[in-house]
């Protein structure tokens, strides 16, 4: 246990106060939202879901706050435990990313069930690209482990296919990230398919790389 990153204050005041505020604003927003609240929209910012006032209000801080609770107890899981200090940095910092986002998020769309006009068509796709990107260098940090990372068979078998594929992240994640930006400048027609392409890039493009990476380690 002594090998696992713990937490501190340094460490967890960020997304502390990041959870804080999120139930903060979920009372006020559960306080002010209407009888039904806007939750869910096309691809062209046209509302097609609604939800109730207690659920939108409180929904997302609570997950939020299960999700940091799980990234505060993974090391403990990990067999590989002790490898966490080597990368306490990025494990800290992809948890900060995480609350982080899902806080800008829930604002986002608690504002809106407020009433203000907020584009959500816009903002999403931004806030997604900018999460992409940062996480792209992130993870070239992230040493082997069994929770975080781009774990396929090829790279949790080879130091040197982990460090490779991890390496290469930075720009496919970038890359995915600006596709995701740009459909902001596009026609709603070609939208879907440009995160089609973005999302391939990572689920198929890293996991291959991986295995050509993995392959010729072998050879």
């Amino acid at each position: 246990m002594s090998n696992v990153i713990k937490a501190n204050f340094k460490t967890e005041a960020f997304p502390v106060v990041l959870l804080l505020v999120s139930f903060l604003s979920g009372w006020y927003f559960w306080q002010n939202f209407p009888a039904q609240v806007p939750t869910h929209w096309d691809i062209n910012g046209v509302v097609n879901g609604y939800s109730s006032p207690l659920f939108a209000a409180f929904f997302m801080p609570i997950l939020t706050l299960g999700l940091y609770l799980l990234f505060l107890v993974l090391p403990y899981l990990d067999p590989k435990k002790d490898r966490y200090t080597d990368f306490a940095g990025a494990y800290h910092g992809f948890k900060n990313l995480l609350v982080a986002f899902m806080f800008i998020m829930f604002i986002l769309v608690g504002v809106s069930g407020l009433g203000y006009l907020v584009a959500i068509s816009f903002w999403m796709p931004i806030l997604m690209a900018i999460f992409f990107i940062v996480l792209g260098n992130i993870l070239s940090k992230v040493k082997m482990n069994w929770f975080l990372g781009i774990r396929t068979p090829w790279t949790l078998s080879s130091e040197t296919v982990w460090k490779k594929t991890h390496e290469l992240s930075v720009p496919i994640f970038s890359v995915a990230g600006i596709l995701m930006a740009a459909t902001v400048l596009i026609p709603s027609q070609f939208q879907i398919a440009i995160f089609i392409v973005a999302i391939a890039l990572i689920a198929i493009g890293l996991p291959l790389y991986s295995y050509i990476i993995y392959r010729q380690e072998k050879n």
